[in-house]
């Protein structure tokens, strides 16, 4: 590899933003492609399949064959609430590839002995994201019904363009949310970005179930990243 394309592609990883090292195999040149960058024809096509999916392999493009080599930051997923769900989602995300932690300042509630194993603050959000910023590779679900503990992680989130963002609570809760969120300075547009209610509608009853629906939400919203048509298969 190259030089000057591994210390690019180490300031991408160091910085949790994707990149593809794309090699044409007929003559061994490289270069880095970074999430965003515009690549035109068969390759960018190619190019964009591997960013959504963090596959690595080759190509067939412009009569020429490529390696992609994808490198994406691992999903994380930032829990706003020690509550019920949380306890049945920890484990399905662990078991689906992401890094899981959980914000609730709630001493009560944010208890290792209900999160074994579990990455958790018992602190505000504000002190937590500043410490710990989101970014696009991060999800992230608010579930606490608090809106002193909700609302600032939810206009954090829309601020670090988050690949999911997703908030518990009625339709009636969400248009409450919604005035305080515009009261934040968020726009209408990035508030449309918020699923609510949270979870994929699937009829979950239980606090199980809802989890089950929402980690599905979160892995449909980082598998089709890109995609301009919503729902299209990644």
């Amino acid at each position: 590899m190259d030089p000057y394309a591994l210390k690019m592609l180490n300031a991408e990883r160091r910085a949790r933003r994707a990149a593809i090292l794309v090699t044409d195999l007929g003559d061994g040149r490289d270069r880095i492609v970074r999430e965003g960058d515009q690549v035109a024809g068969d390759l960018g096509v190619a190019v964009a399949r591997a960013f959504r999916s963090g596959n690595s392999g080759s190509v067939e493009a412009e009569g020429r064959t490529f390696f992609l080599n994808a490198h994406l930051p691992q999903p994380r997923l930032v829990v706003v609430g020690a509550v019920h769900i949380s306890q049945a989602l920890a484990p399905m995300a662990r078991i689906a590839g992401y890094r899981l932690e959980i914000i609730d300042p709630r001493t009560a509630f944010a208890t290792s002995d209900r999160f074994p194993d579990v990455t958790l603050h018992a602190e505000w959000p504000e002190d937590v994201l500043k410490r710990e910023p989101l970014d696009s590779y991060t999800a992230l679900a608010a579930v606490t019904h608090d809106p002193k503990i909700d609302d600032f992680a939810l206009k954090a989130a829309l601020d670090a363009n988050c690949f999911y963002v997703g908030a518990l609570g009625s339709r009636k809760t969400h248009a409450k949310r919604v005035e305080r969120l515009l009261a934040l300075g968020a726009s209408a547009d990035e508030i449309a970005r918020i699923h609510a209610p949270i979870g994929l509608d699937i009829g979950a009853a239980s606090p199980a179930e809802i989890a089950v629906a929402v980690l599905a939400q979160v892995v449909h919203a980082f598998r089709s990243r890109g995609l301009e048509v919503k729902g299209a298969a990644a």
